[in-house]
Formats: structure tokens, sequence, C-alpha cells
């Protein structure tokens, strides 16, 4: 998955085995297939013996999987599953707090998983405020994933649709992300059958500058991929702002007008940004 596709990431449990295809069929950009908090303790074994039979059977298949902490008893199995399978596109690390732990963790992704790409739950006060030394001192890692349900927990606040208790955490570690070229993904939605809900977490999360967002449930996929994708009138319009300051630079100009209003590079680019991740949707197909 390209940094640029990351409209949405489906979490799977592990222990669920039937759902695995129709996760992969779902439309999401990324598929998680969860070892951890999702799959209870007497299962976790199974869960591994089920995704690897999956995996074999389905060659063509790419999952994303959130593995186990090092201090888990499972954590050194769960390590040894993602090098032994190429189908593994990259490792979800949960409960991330400091870079201590991801050096615990990358000691033992070596070989193949050495080059894995990384993704890192942020779920913990401690997680939210050490992401920068994270971010800093790791580039390995590409994904920034809120753990939104811990978090709540963890601050001892309530779950209402606003996410007022969430905000300065979510909006410090968009900041982050941006600050060293990681892709954001906020926390999942768990009330998914309320579609109207679940549209305006999408729009906020989006409104706040994440990329994607986390989901439980294949319903959602088309409604977040929908919500964080650029849609035709953007992209329009992206089309239009580049023109305009191709124009303006033509005639030596530092400024367009488009409709009225201003248009400088910083609208250019960003407009240029646009139609990449268009172009890269349209290649996807």
């Amino acid at each position: 998955m390209p940094k640029s596709l990351a409209r949405s990431a489906l979490f799977v449990p592990g222990s669920r085995p039937e759902r695995f295809s129709k996760a992969l069929a779902s439309g999401a950009d990324a598929v998680i297939v969860d070892f951890e908090d999702a799959v209870e303790e007497p299962l976790k074994r199974q869960a591994r013996d089920n995704l690897g039979v999956f995996l074999q059977a389905h060659p063509e298949a790419q999952v994303w999987v959130r593995i186990n902490a090092p201090e888990h008893a499972e954590h050194v199995a769960d390590v040894a599953f993602c090098k032994a399978h190429a189908n593994v596109a990259g490792v979800l690390l949960p409960k991330v707090e400091s870079l201590e732990q991801v050096c615990a963790y990358e000691q033992g992704l070596v070989g193949k998983a050495a080059t894995l790409p990384l993704w890192v739950m942020i779920e913990t006060p401690r997680g939210v405020l050490g992401i920068e030394h994270i971010l800093a001192g790791n580039s390995r890692i590409e994904v920034v994933v809120m753990g939104t349900s811990d978090l709540v927990k963890e601050l001892r606040a309530r779950h209402t649709e606003d996410r007022l208790a969430l905000l300065p955490s979510l909006a410090r570690c968009v900041l982050v992300a941006r600050a060293f070229d990681c892709v954001a993904l906020d926390g999942v939605h768990l009330d998914f059958r309320d579609t109207a809900s679940f549209g305006r977490a999408c729009k906020q999360g989006r409104d706040l500058g994440f990329d994607g967002k986390t989901l439980i449930h294949p319903s959602q996929v088309d409604l977040a991929n929908a919500t964080f994708g650029p849609s035709a009138d953007e992209v329009d319009q992206a089309r239009q702002i580049v023109a305009a300051w191709a124009d303006a630079q033509r005639a030596g100009k530092g400024v367009a007008v488009l409709n009225g209003r201003l248009v400088e590079n910083l609208h250019a680019a960003e407009a240029e940004r646009v139609l990449a991740f268009a172009d890269a949707l349209a290649v996807r197909g």
C-alpha cells in the first residue's frame, strides 16, 4: 500500500478465518489481521495457524499483522510468523510508548522481517507524550495508528460523539506524524451500525488532518474511502488550480487568481498532492 493510499485499514481478528476473504475483498486499502487484543488468550496460537493456512491458499493476499507485545508469551512466535510469510506487508506494534519499546520489537525482526514497514499504535498518555521521540528515532516507522478506545480508558474520559477529550491527543499525533512524513490513521468507530455517526467521525478525522481511519467492519470501508479520498469535484478543482498556477508562472507572476480567489504556491502544491492521490487510486483500480 503506497503511503498515499491509506484511507481505510480494516481490522479482522486472527481467530475468525471465515472473515479473511471478505475483509480482503472489502475495498479497504489495508487489512490488519489482529493477533493481539481482538483474540482471546486461548486462541492466539490458533489465530497464527488460521492466517498461515489462509496465506498458503491465497499467495496473492497482502496483510498487515498486529502482533503481541514483547512481554507477551506469544510475541516471539508472532515475530517468527511475520518473518516466514511473504504475504505479510508490515507489522503493527501495539501500545507503543517509547523508542526503547520499538527497539525491543526490532530485535526479533531480523532477516526478511527486518525490512518490513513498521506501524505503531499510540493508545496511552505516555505514547502520546513520547511520539516525537519515537518517530525521530526510527525511520522505519511509516504509519501512526491511534488506539482511541484504549486512550479514552487510560485518560479516564468518556466516549462522546464530539470526542472532545481526545482532541488534544489526536491533534498532537497528527502534528508529529506530519513533521516526520508519516501517515496518520484515526482510531476505530465502535458503533458500526450507526452510519450517520460514523460519517461524522470520518469527517472530523479528515478535518483534523488524518489520512484515513481504522475500521472494524467491512460496511465502513466505502464511507471511509469516500471521505478520506478526493471527490470528483476536488480533483477537478485541483486541476484548475494547477493550470492557473502554471499560467501565472509562465507570465512571471507570483500569484494567480481563480474564480475570484488567490492562488499561491502552497495552494498549487496541495493541488498537486490531490492529483497524485487520484492518479494512485486510478492505477490501483
